[in-house]
């Protein structure tokens, strides 16, 4: 919708960077950071010196733990009260962790040597519109103006704490005197309709809610906003109208799905908001949500916390805020703000799914199984649950598990055309789960029902063509179906592995090496890849950098049941006996001489 620039704010969002923004520093730090990490209590702060308590909150800050980095910027703010940058790193961190109050304190202090800081600003009037000291809040937070973005954000905030004041004419007319880029309008007019809508100026926010749907029909919030306004302004009819094309874009979406119900059963909808509190959320979680989903994450921290101190149980807040965790990599974090979504939000069933899959991110994949089996169990046709527990049960090994929980998908997806894309990954998921299983004759089934839907899909095409391969059978077509994968996914190591290792089982070494380097160059730290390649080493006599290969395997933590192979390979080598499905293609060689030569 609009071009984000977050880096006109001060050292302050600097500081923000380093706890949630990968960087220099943090790209160091593992995609699942240790979460066993212990920091010192709050009596073991007390002992440590001023340096020790900033290096352990730059390591927490690297960790990405606002709230630890919180507690050792404050901790070492104690012993140096007039650093200045350990005053805005513990003021940032504070922020970050969603401390709004704390924050304050450090503001305040902050704006007593340094007025014109404008996230200081900020925050110090948001916390005085959550108190209902309207004059304060519009003072702070117009003084927080620099750069598109912010220049919306004051404006809105402003705006509802004229209205809380009981200026709406006021507050409105501060709305529509912004000019500013070509995407300011659909915030302005939104936010204005609310304002009217609580005023009880109904026709003027219907108008409003009108022109912000012509301007962007695929928004959420504008959609539900005028919907709603439609149900209590006798169109039930245009309200259904709204919503079936919103669901045409955005399938399912479980508020349009609600609000669908709640306005064909003939019930008129309150208004989004209630109260300047509540409005003021809303400005800064619709602009909050839309940094995140374009790289703002340092700026979109700070907007999605502030919403959700004023209103702490805005679910779609909450959901941008774990979305935002997970961009950055903090499972962790996610987690805890997936449990904070209310239990009679028509999203915590999505929050629920989001939140096992990030338990299983963090190693606790019985809990995510658990979350997940009651989600189905509440909804055995959530085809998004089911696939979410196969996913988790199939990536743990699982297999007799997730083979039945894909079967439940599989008994309850919809038909036709438009669906066979999506429905092909049921057959080929279940697959892999008969295929590991034990039970190839049920997985070859349904990996030929897979392509029989999606016939050119690589992995599926690569999946059955090295089975073929692998037990001696279906060769030619075998290969010909792993060359089509490779065709599609050149780059892709795991299938250009599939195309050497095939070669190997067939006996061609000389190939299978060729191929096999490809492979490990494209991924080198897969065990198995290199594995294979002095498996190939071997049989074309270059037996030392067999050994080296097989070493490397060995040293990348192979799966359990494949490492005692590989240490027998370090200390016998190989036979020199072919792979069964070379001896295949050599018998079937055989057959066809012996054929061609009844029919000469």
């Amino acid at each position: 919708m609009f071009s984000i620039r977050c880096n006109r704010w001060t050292v302050a969002a600097v500081a923000l960077t380093a706890l949630v923004m990968p960087g220099s520093i943090s790209a160091q730090t593992p995609e699942h950071p240790d979460t066993t990490t212990q920091f010192p209590t709050r009596n073991e702060l007390k002992m440590l010196t001023t340096s020790g308590s900033y290096l352990a909150a730059r390591h927490a800050s690297v960790e990405r733990d606002a709230a630890s980095a919180a507690e050792f910027y404050r901790s070492a703010l104690r012993s140096d009260p007039k650093n200045n940058e350990l005053l805005d790193r513990a003021f940032i961190s504070s922020v970050a962790d969603g401390d709004i109050d704390e924050a304050v304190k450090l503001a305040d202090r902050i704006l007593a040597t340094d007025k014109t800081n404008r996230v200081a600003r900020l925050v110090v009037g948001v916390q005085a519109l959550k108190q209902k000291r309207y004059a304060a809040a519009q003072l702070n937070i117009n003084q927080s103006i620099r750069g598109p973005i912010t220049d919306l954000v004051a404006t809105l905030l402003s705006a509802w704490a004229a209205y809380g004041a009981g200026d709406t004419k006021t507050a409105v007319a501060n709305i529509d005197k912004l000019t500013g880029p070509d995407w300011y309008p659909i915030f302005k007019d939104l936010h204005a309709g609310m304002i009217l809508e609580l005023s009880g100026k109904e026709k003027d926010a219907g108008a409003r809610f009108e022109r912000a749907y012509k301007l962007d029909d695929s928004m959420l919030r504008i959609t539900e906003a005028y919907a709603h306004w439609l149900t209590r302004n006798k169109d039930e009819e245009k309200a259904t109208e709204i919503y079936e094309a919103f669901d045409k874009k955005l399938a399912r979406h479980p508020l349009v799905l609600e609000g669908l119900r709640e306005t064909k059963a003939g019930k008129k909808l309150p208004p989004l908001v209630d109260s300047p509190q509540a409005g003021a959320a809303e400005a800064l979680y619709g602009i909050g949500a839309t940094l995140t989903r374009r790289g703002g994450e340092d700026l979109a921290l700070v907007y999605l916390q502030l919403a959700l101190y004023l209103q702490p149980s805005h679910p779609l807040a909450l959901l941008s805020l774990a979305d935002l965790y997970e961009t950055v990599k903090r499972p962790q974090m996610a987690i805890k703000v997936y449990q904070r979504v209310p239990a009679n939000s028509p999203l915590k069933r999505n929050a629920q799914i989001q939140l096992a899959t990030d338990l299983d991110a963090a190693d606790r994949s019985d809990e995510a199984i658990k979350i997940l089996k009651d989600v189905v169990a509440a909804d055995p046709k959530d085809l998004e649950g089911i696939m979410a527990l196969g996913n988790i049960e199939r990536g743990r090994k699982k297999f007799a598990d997730c083979a039945d929980t894909y079967s439940k998908g599989i008994d309850v997806l919809p038909e036709g055309s438009d669906n066979a894309k999506a429905n092909s990954v049921y057959y080929y998921y279940r697959g892999i789960c008969e295929e590991r299983s034990h039970q190839w004759p049920k997985a070859e089934a349904d990996m030929k029902k897979s392509l029989e839907l999606q016939p050119d899909q690589p992995h599926v095409l690569n999946y059955l063509g090295y089975s073929w391969i692998d037990q001696g059978v279906n060769l030619d077509e075998g290969m010909k179906m792993i060359k089509r994968a490779v065709e599609q996914r050149p780059d892709d190591g795991y299938i250009v592995d599939s195309l050497g290792w095939a070669y190997y089982r067939l006996g061609n070494y000389d190939d299978a090496v060729k191929n096999l380097e490809r492979a490990v160059d494209l991924k080198p730290e897969d065990p198995t890849i290199n594995d294979h390649l002095g498996d190939a080493y071997w049989h074309v006599g270059r037996k030392l950098e067999a050994k080296f290969q097989w070493a490397h395997a060995r040293d990348l933590k192979p799966e359990p049941e494949d490492l005692p192979k590989i240490l027998a390979k370090i200390e016998k080598g190989l036979t020199d006996e072919p792979p069964p499905a070379a001896a295949a293609a050599a018998d079937k060689k055989k057959d066809d001489a012996k054929e061609d030569g009844k029919g000469g």
